[in-house]
């Protein structure tokens, strides 16, 4: 909840910084490993946008995979969770790079 509480938020502050009444789809873009129950953070837009510009607003997540460094081969590869070895060289010695997000890639507003 508090999530998109942040959310509406940030759309606020845009609506008041732009000029816009109203947001007609947002896309939020959610790293692999961020930790978020989608289901439950759609469900919580409907219910956090009520009497904001979002308002009956379309939600559409975009997943980012999980990414790491391998420093056994060198390569930025993609990974299913924190833990897998690199798919590349099956070296273990992975830095997890990206897939930790959770942001507004874009708003359609009127």
């Amino acid at each position: 909840m508090s999530l998109v509480e942040g959310i509406r938020s940030i759309v606020e502050d845009q609506a008041r910084a732009h000029g816009f009444s109203r947001v007609t789809l947002l896309r939020l873009e959610i790293g692999r490993f961020a930790g978020v129950e989608k289901p439950a953070l759609a469900f919580a837009f409907d219910v956090v946008m009520k009497g904001s510009p979002a308002e009956g607003a379309r939600l559409e997540i975009i997943d980012l995979p999980g990414q790491a460094l391998c420093y056994d081969c060198m390569k930025l590869v993609e990974i299913a969770d924190r833990l897998a070895p690199c798919p590349l060289c099956d070296g273990g010695r992975l830095i997890p790079e990206g897939g930790d997000e959770m942001r507004i890639r874009n708003m359609e507003v009127l």
